[in-house]
């Protein structure tokens, strides 16, 4: 019985022109080897099965050949060549790094780079995993590295450069190899598949490719695989069972049930899913790079980041045409936030059914804002054309205006009225204004000028005292008026007394706190509140406007005003250290000090 090879040694490269997707690597080392630029060390660098270890052999079978075609390839039949192909050249060698990661084994390799070639022009040194070298290791080999004989040529191969140290790194020409694209490891499968004759379809050979990540190495092995379950056949349906991968079909009928708002359907179609053995993880990823593709669709400039088959690229740009912008973000989003909160979740199916059944009623919300929208511009186009009407009947405007109330006669006002802003607005043809209110109670819209014309114009001092013409709620307002009776110390002293008693019964600590710690002071019509700190002077400013009123309101005059005056808080009693007590002796008695100086005494502590 022959022995099997496997198709990633079988049909590994044995030349530049046959790497796969590192077009970038292999033009730079043949345009090196045509001008005789080689580097002293070469660095490898990149994701597994990719091609490093592969293009470090060519390389350095290549640079070793004796008669190099004119592409810069080996030609693969000179003595050199043959000894390297059946592993028998002395000019070439191998050190796996993960298992020879001592000082010792690096000490073993400088000794052999000492010996020069015995036939061949180089002495080529291949270190894999180059990463696993302990520091010690590393040190060893800087010098050798810098520093190499003319005929020795190092080839590093890593999976993780982030691990090498820096000096080593300025010591060598770096190459970083790319993932292979989709396309190219499908291309190279398909070419595989001709040669052993191996029946495939294009679907399949993508589905490979996409779970190969971008690694050859893994796409062979997993069509070796597959080839060995489908008995040389393999097809879609083969490759999504054997490598258990959700069908596409699925993501497409389950996006439509979505679109169209059926919950039940959607539902039993993701139990379904679960019952096939797949995770529900893996299906919420899945969907969500479902819409990630149907968003990429919607662009003609971004379908070629569709890396699918075409057949299943024509389902994708369909659906993509028929789904909603809106809907697509928005689901595309709640499918990441379900994966974010997968693994944290105790129940984990209700987490991902929570976030089917709210992408189901996404075309409801869209469909409810559009009529929302709708509406809003109808009822711009009515004010429009309404305000278009008024404006071609000025006389209309004139005489409506000339109908309105006139006031012949002064309206008094004892005490502050506050009149609705839309009864203003209005200009009803009666105006009911009421004789008194509770002096207490908050004013929050500006009251009506007191004037001898009566006009419902507010007046320059409303404005000043924070009146609000539109309307708006702004808080509080002082209480406007011309009042200016004069009052006693003891009247004042009265008035101030209810407020204490307001304040208390209105739960307002601090500010009764504030109102009967110190006694105000009256200079005028200014009252000097003495204030201890920033917190007791905050609470008075907050209150000052209610204050203001009940004062103002209490002895009718409207001059009065809170005047602030800051103090130093009264001194609380405190221990006194030795050294403090020392300090005010040595303050009453000077002498006392030149005393403790001259018999050198110390304070105790």
């Amino acid at each position: 019985m022959e022995n099997f090879i496997v198709s990633a040694r079988k049909y590994r490269p044995a030349t530049f022109e046959t790497v796969v997707g590192q077009q970038h690597i292999t033009g730079t080392l043949k345009n090196a080897i045509k001008n005789n630029q080689l580097a002293q060390a070469f660095l490898f660098c990149g994701p597994r099965g990719v091609g490093k270890t592969t293009c470090a052999r060519i390389l350095a079978k290549t640079i070793n050949c004796t008669s190099l075609t004119a592409e810069q390839e080996a030609c693969g039949t000179c003595e050199s060549c043959q000894s390297f192909q059946s592993g028998h050249s002395f000019n070439f060698h191998e050190l796996d790094a993960a298992s020879n990661n001592s000082v010792d084994d690096i000490r073993s390799l400088i000794e052999q780079v000492r010996i020069p070639p015995q036939a061949g022009k180089y002495k080529i040194y291949i270190i894999d995993e180059v990463h696993m070298l302990s520091t010690s290791a590393f040190n060893a080999f800087l010098k050798t590295l810098e520093e190499p004989p003319s005929y020795a040529i190092f080839i590093l191969a890593t999976t993780e450069k982030h691990k090498i140290l820096p000096t080593i790194l300025s010591r060598c020409q770096i190459f970083d190899f790319n993932r292979i694209q989709v396309d190219d490891i499908s291309n190279h499968l398909a070419k595989i598949a001709e040669r052993e004759s191996i029946s495939t379809d294009n679907d399949g050979l993508h589905i490979i490719a996409q779970k190969a990540d971008g690694g050859l190495r893994d796409a062979l092995s997993m069509f070796d695989q597959i080839v060995s379950y489908t008995n040389r056949n393999v097809t879609y349906k083969a490759v999504i069972d054997n490598l258990n991968i959700l069908d596409y079909d699925y993501y497409f009928k389950l996006t439509d049930f979505l679109t169209s708002g059926d919950v039940s359907n959607t539902l039993l179609l993701f139990n379904e899913i679960l019952n096939n053995g797949f995770d529900g993880n893996n299906f919420i990823n899945g969907l969500a790079g479902h819409f990630r593709n149907l968003l990429v669709g919607k662009d003609n400039q971004t379908i070629q980041l569709l890396e699918v088959s075409e057949n299943i690229k024509q389902k994708y740009l369909a659906q993509s045409n028929g789904a909603n912008l809106g809907f697509i973000l928005t689901a595309l989003n709640l499918a990441n936030q379900c994966d974010l909160n997968y693994k944290n979740s105790k129940n984990q199916r209700l987490q991902v059914e929570l976030a089917l059944i709210k992408m189901c009623h996404i075309p409801s919300v869209i469909q409810l804002a559009n009529t929302a929208t709708d509406q809003d511009q109808d009822k711009k186009k009515t004010l429009v054309s309404s305000g278009e009407a008024q404006s071609v009947k000025p006389k209309d405007q004139s005489e409506v205006k000339s109908e309105s109330p006139k006031v012949s006669s002064p309206i008094p006002v004892e005490k502050p009225v506050a009149v609705a802003q839309e009864a203003v607005k209005a200009a009803p043809t009666k105006v009911e204004i009421p004789n008194s209110m509770p002096p207490t109670s908050p004013i929050k819209i500006q009251p009506l000028a007191k004037s001898t014309g009566g006009s419902l114009i507010p007046s320059l001092t409303d404005f000043s005292n924070g009146g609000n013409l539109e309307g708006e709620d702004k808080g509080p307002q002082y209480v406007s008026g011309s009042d200016k009776q004069a009052f006693t110390q003891d009247q004042f002293m009265a008035v101030w007394k209810q407020c204490i008693a307001k304040a208390n019964a209105e739960d307002k600590i601090h500010l009764f706190t504030l109102l009967s710690s110190n006694e105000p002071v009256l200079d005028g019509y200014d009252i000097i509140v003495s204030i201890e700190n920033i917190a007791l002077e905050s609470t008075l400013q907050d209150e000052k406007i209610e204050l203001l009123n009940f004062i103002r309101s209490q002895l009718k005059n409207f001059d009065i005003q809170i005047v602030t005056k800051r103090i130093e808080p009264k001194q609380s009693n405190r221990i006194y250290s030795n050294k403090d007590k020392y300090a005010y002796l040595v303050e009453k008695n000077p002498q006392l000090e030149e005393l403790r100086k001259r018999f050198n005494l110390d304070l105790l502590p």
